[in-house]
């Protein structure tokens, strides 16, 4: 990657979503949930601190030292809605004996 994006605003969208838009005026809405695991992202869990965020460093932090590095934000990819492929259940060849 030779562009180094930065956060450059930040908007809470509930839950664990932030809608970020970078130094390239790209946007996307982010879904945090996934990185709240480790002693450092413990306290994100709670809605109440998650919302304390601001932006440090070209990227969206909170006061405890919490931080996700903004080029893993850059290149996030929200997860897709779609249902899995459904496959016909096995046929059951009768035994005879």
């Amino acid at each position: 990657m030779t562009f180094l994006p930065s956060v450059i605003r930040a908007e809470c969208r509930g839950g664990y979503c932030i809608h970020v838009t970078f130094s390239d005026n790209s946007e996307k809405t982010i879904d945090f949930a996934p990185w709240l695991d480790g002693p450092v992202f413990e306290p994100l869990k709670a809605p109440n601190y998650f919302r304390r965020f601001f932006l440090d460093g070209g990227t969206v932090a909170w006061p405890n030292g919490a931080d996700i590095a903004p080029e893993t934000l850059y290149e996030y990819h929200a997860p897709r809605n779609r249902p899995e492929p459904r496959t016909p259940p096995a046929r059951r060849t009768p035994v005879r004996g």
